[in-house]
């Protein structure tokens, strides 16, 4: 039977989260016909499986190859995101049967995260995601955008000079501020238009240079916008087109996630080992409000996780795609 979506989003502890997620997984593993048949493959008895640890997560790379749904698409204008990535790559496909809870996700999350969205101005600074079609993360954006309200929220291509006379008439507005923005374009900023501090002003990277400039470590990058934009720390946000919610980091790289997120560190030599927390391994997802596709998916990024459950992205895969969000190497 088919989880409660209110019950997903009303998590209130480990058990819950616990008992939650192998209902979804009993669930998707009989209603999603491409985690089954891997499933069955893999002679995996869904009954048998009794803790988080023992759900075999489904390897990021069938989003290339297939289509990942718990249940039928709706007739007409089905919506589906695709990955960023360079000419000729193959993109991942997610096919979103109900909008609907991703919507729920991403705004239940900013509310936990950062309080009341309308107490907010929303800049968007993405101008590689605006340039093609199918993000999951302009999605985002320009719903954040409308449901704040604030007349100065909006989206930003090339037109620094424009986005930095805003951000100027909100520093002295006392506005609470949100930029959120692609790694190379706040790059752009510092070293076109430098700012001085703004304590109202949040930055948040979303991660990648986009083939635009050479990736950096963390420190160093962060180290150069907080001096660049007038901020103390950068804000980050840990997600991709694969899921249908988001960690996010209010500084020093360190990410928290939603209650109906959870983080499990794999050992990279055994995909089917978790490791202890604080020893660095593979980042497996698990998504509870992915519930009509896949909810414990296997990327292909490094992390480690904190006794307090926090977690940190330390790179990717030699093998896999650079693409996504936060995925510089340490």
């Amino acid at each position: 039977m088919k989880p409660c979506i209110s019950d997903i989003f009303s998590i209130s502890s480990d058990e819950q989260f616990r008992q939650l997620a192998l209902s979804v997984f009993r669930f998707q593993a009989t209603e999603n016909p491409v985690y089954k048949t891997w499933l069955d493959n893999l002679d995996i008895r869904a009954e048998n499986v009794t803790e988080l640890k023992q759900i075999p997560f489904l390897p990021i790379g069938f989003f290339k190859t297939h289509t990942i749904l718990s249940e039928k698409m709706p007739v007409s204008e089905p919506l589906i995101f695709t990955s960023s990535g360079t000419t000729g790559m193959v993109q991942s496909k997610h096919f979103v049967s109900d909008p609907s809870i991703y919507e729920k996700s991403y705004l239940d999350a900013f509310t936990h995260f950062y309080g009341d969205l309308k107490e907010y101005c929303i800049l968007a600074l993405l101008p590689s995601y605006l340039e093609r079609d199918g993000s999951s993360l302009i999605y985002m954006a320009d719903d954040l955008i409308k449901k704040s309200r604030h007349p100065k929220s909006g989206f930003y291509l090339h037109n620094y000079e424009e986005l930095i006379a805003a951000l100027q008439q909100l520093k002295e507005q006392k506005q609470k501020t949100i930029l959120l923005g692609v790694t190379y374009a706040l790059l752009d900023i510092t070293e076109q238009f430098p700012l001085t501090e703004n304590p109202h002003l949040i930055v948040m990277e979303t991660g990648g240079m986009k083939g635009k400039r050479k990736e950096m470590v963390r420190e160093e990058l962060h180290e150069i916008l907080c001096s660049g934009l007038g901020v103390k720390k950068i804000h980050s946000e840990y997600g991709m087109t694969e899921l249908l919610s988001q960690a996010y980091s209010k500084g020093d790289g360190v990410f928290d996630c939603p209650s109906w997120m959870k983080i499990l560190i794999r050992d990279t030599n055994d995909p089917f080992s978790i490791l202890e927390q604080t020893k660095s391994g593979g980042i497996n997802v698990i998504d509870l409000a992915n519930i009509n596709s896949c909810s414990f998916i296997a990327t292909q990024d490094l992390g480690k996780i904190h006794p307090d459950n926090s977690f940190e992205v330390l790179g990717r895969f030699d093998n896999s795609d650079i693409r996504g969000c936060n995925l510089l190497v340490q």
